[in-house]
């Protein structure tokens, strides 16, 4: 019997593949969703503690300007920037047409969020994905810029998530308490304007000479748009930019339906300087500064931004500024009669620093100008600094890695740069033999520096700089030996560390700056060992003798009694243009000192020294030195006087003859072109004259080799020469421009600063050299290089042949290092 035993159906794999994706899908669905509720657990409760953590905003912080107060370092006021620049409008006199510009330019949903919007942020997030540039700022809204303005910093190393929170936090609390028409007025009177403005009434005023009430459309449109970047939409600076603001706000007006197409067309045909003032009824922020802290306030700007702070963010800034010592130091450099400045356009840059933690405490740009924020000549690095280069390139490098000693035998005879035809003379054409170090650096005599710089080598010495905050770009030379392009404040800081028995500090000025939300951040200046002890005090017992032997070239430079140390520079004009100025004139005139408490280092000269009636005499170089004893002699007052202590590193063989324990004996000489063939030796030189003196062979109508007159007083005439007073140097550094050749120096104006001549040159010019190939085309014959200071009369002196062509980036101190 059969049976009917239907057989199942097995189901086919591809009836089974639907289920399967079905069930994949329902699982990537159910891992999003709790994805989801799990990131939105952990962002709402990281919202919730940085809400929590948020700082409190009140009315005042809302209403209140957003000036930074700039403080001394006795916590004394000294500049208030924009606080006085702002005149307070309220809602009912700004005028609906700025509101509705200011509205659709920056929040056109304004009117519809509350504090916070999601929309706004959404597109913003999109923007982020895709590479757009809005960012984290795209997505917030008006009151969330009001609240950022009041209370928060406006560095980019603060736009974080947390910061993002606490502000929309924040924005959704003052929505709560205050009107769309309230949050309005205080956005309008808290924005900055540019120039120092504060809020629009008072930018009406000061671009247009109108209030508020009475600017046309485009005019609304320009201001509206100026917040978002002050400096580059300003009318007058940057006309092309400012039209492309405006017309932006413009279109979205039109967008917004605040005004008609027609209108909006109308608005934008307009020139954007139409009606803009000729001159300010408000005055500027400059126009208040103190005039006596004009070119610290520059500066402590300056580091400022270098830290990442605007000064427009309500910010306490208190910095390391002595005001009385400042004061001293403006008051002599600009009116004291004790000292004969020989014009008005005759300048002065210095700094003072201190000489234990690096602190700069004064600081003078300029001398007899009303000009705020002008050049700030303390830190240019566009003139030569002369001599003083010779403690920390030659003689310092020369104790710390060779082991000299004080009494050292250096040879002051002839020497032509290796490898080129270029010699090397002082400013009295004479050659003093064998001489102590001492001797050599006291009256700052060139040829035994370079010979120590030869001994020590370049790299060593430049390794010996970088340790001093002087890193350079490029190699450095032979001549920088006589001359580094170097501002006041690196100067000032190098020699510190001597003063500092080696240790030396980074230069800063700002020691805290408290932010709108009560936010601290102390800085100070991390000091680091950059020489050995024996270095710092050998050294500085040598420039003992500058300011107190009779031959010392920094004579006018001492205070009686006071244990200081220091060093002179100068620095003499090119050869072809030496014959058009009095013989013993130089460009620049340095001078550099310190004291256990301070260290202060100065330049002085004229901004076109190329120009007419515009070199620094024999007898006005010591104005340098005179700058340096009347306020130094000041600071010290009231300070601890003391003597350098010789460290235990430093071995004596009676009297001031020190030398580095162990290494008692001299070193080896191996410089090059030793030979005295040709000259004389004069026995009746000084005492620290190890051979006698060499004198260059003349005729009794004076030597001459070829054509250009030297700075010498023996009225010798030499061709093909470049002649140099004592302190000369080489390399390129800019601080304006305009000048000759491939190197620039000097001022900061349109005038040739060029050391070579001021022709057709090969080679790289310097101020107060030869081009680094030799000279000009048209000379012939050795190129003759001549220096030295003149000792307590005032130092004379002028750079070498060639030039390095690069300055120190050392010279942008923006502080130090952030202690907390």
């Amino acid at each position: 019997m059969s049976q009917n035993n239907p057989q199942r159906e097995e189901p086919t794999r591809s009836s089974q593949r639907p289920k399967k994706r079905k069930s994949l899908f329902r699982r990537i669905i159910k891992i999003a969703i709790w994805a989801f509720v799990i990131l939105f657990i952990l962002g709402a409760g990281l919202f919730t503690y940085y809400a929590a953590t948020a700082p409190k905003i009140t009315g005042e912080a809302l209403s209140s300007d957003n000036s930074t107060k700039i403080y001394d370092s006795k916590n004394q006021v000294i500049s208030r920037l924009g606080s006085q620049n702002r005149d307070y409008v309220k809602s009912n006199k700004i005028p609906d047409t700025l509101k509705n510009a200011v509205v659709s330019i920056e929040d056109r949903r304004f009117y519809k969020h509350h504090g916070v919007d999601p929309i706004r942020i959404m597109g913003a997030a999109i923007a982020n994905v895709t590479g757009s540039s809005l960012g984290l700022q795209g997505g917030s809204t008006l009151t969330q810029q009001l609240v950022k303005l009041s209370v928060f910093s406006t560095a980019a190393s603060d736009q974080t998530f947390k910061r993002k929170a606490q502000e929309a936090w924040l924005a959704i609390q003052v929505e709560n308490k205050y009107s769309k028409s309230k949050i309005l007025e205080f956005y309008i009177n808290k924005v900055y304007m540019g120039n120092g403005v504060y809020g629009m009434q008072t930018a009406a005023e000061y671009y247009y000479n109108k209030t508020l009430t009475k600017l046309t459309l485009p005019q609304f449109a320009m201001l509206a748009g100026m917040p978002q970047s002050p400096t580059l939409y300003n009318p007058y600076k940057y006309p092309k930019y400012a039209t492309q603001r405006r017309n932006e706000v413009i279109d979205a007006m039109v967008k917004n339906k605040a005004i008609t197409s027609s209108q909006g067309q109308k608005a934008k045909n307009t020139s954007v300087k139409s009606g803009l003032a000729k001159t300010h009824t408000k005055t500027t922020s400059s126009e208040r500064l103190n005039k006596y802290v004009d070119a610290y306030l520059k500066q402590t700007l300056i580091e400022l931004n270098k830290r990442g702070f605007k000064p427009n963010s309500g910010l306490k800034v208190y910095t390391n500024l002595d005001l009385s010592a400042q004061k001293k130091l403006y008051k002599t450099s600009n009116s004291d009669p004790s000292i004969a400045y020989p014009s008005d356009r005759f300048q002065v840059g210095a700094t003072m620093v201190n000489s234990k933690n690096g602190k700069v405490v004064a600081m003078q740009g300029s001398r007899k100008t009303k000009v705020a924020f002008g050049l700030n000549r303390a830190m240019q690095t566009g003139r030569s600094s002369g001599s003083t280069a010779k403690p920390i390139m030659d003689y310092g490098p020369a104790i710390q890695y060779l082991k000299y000693p004080t009494y050292q035998p250096v040879k002051d005879t002839p020497y032509v740069y290796p490898g080129t035809n270029k010699q090397v003379m002082d400013f009295d054409n004479k050659y003093q033999g064998t001489i102590t170090m001492r001797k050599a650096l006291v009256e700052s005599r060139n040829i035994p520096a370079l010979r120590t710089l030869e001994n020590v080598g370049v790299p060593r010495a430049q390794k010996f700089l970088k340790n001093l905050g002087m890193p350079f770009d490029k190699e450095l030379e032979l001549q920088n030996g006589i001359g580094l392009y170097i501002s006041s404040e690196q100067l000032a800081a190098s020699y510190a560390a001597f003063a500092n028995g080696g240790i030396y500090h980074k230069p800063y000025l700002i020691k805290k700056i408290v932010q709108a939300n009560g936010e601290t951040k102390n800085y100070k200046s991390k000091g680091k060992r950059a020489m050995s002890p024996y270095t710092a005090f050998m050294i500085t017992d040598m420039l003992k003798g500058v300011m107190d032997s009779e031959d010392g070239s920094g004579t006018a430079a001492k205070t009686s009694g006071l244990y200081e140390a220091g060093k002179t520079g100068t620095t003499q004009y090119p050869s072809d243009y030496i014959n058009q100025v009095p013989s013993d004139s130089s460009m620049d005139s340095w001078f550099s000192g310190y004291t256990k408490n301070y260290s202060l280092a100065i330049w002085t000269g004229y901004d076109h020294q190329f120009k007419a009636n515009s070199y620094i005499t024999q007898s006005q170089t010591t104005i340098a030195q005179q700058i340096y004893k009347n306020v130094m002699s000041y600071v010290s007052q009231d300070k601890p006087n003391t003597d350098w202590v010789k460290p235990a590193d430093v071995a004596s063989n009676g009297g001031n003859n020190y030398y580095v324990a162990g290494y008692p004996n001299a070193q080896t000489d191996n410089s090059s072109n030793q030979t005295t063939s040709g000259f004389t030796v004069d026995s009746s030189s000084s005492s620290d004259t190890v051979n006698g003196t060499v004198t260059s062979p003349r005729s009794e109508e004076g030597t001459t080799t070829s054509g250009t007159t030297s700075g010498s007083t023996s009225g010798s005439t030499q061709s093909g020469t470049s002649t140099q007073q004592p302190t000369g140097g080489s390399g390129s550094g800019t601080s304006g421009g305009g000048n000759s050749g491939s190197g620039t120096g000097g001022g900061d104006g349109d005038d040739t600063d060029t050391g070579g001549t001021t022709s057709s040159n090969q080679g790289t010019t310097n101020s107060g050299g030869t081009s680094d190939t030799g000279g000009n085309s048209n000379n012939s014959g050795n190129s003759t290089t001549t220096g030295g200071d003149t000792g307590n009369s005032g130092s004379t002196n002028s750079n070498t042949g060639a030039t390095t062509g690069n300055n120190s980036t050392g010279s942008d101190n923006s502080g130090a290092d952030a202690s907390e």
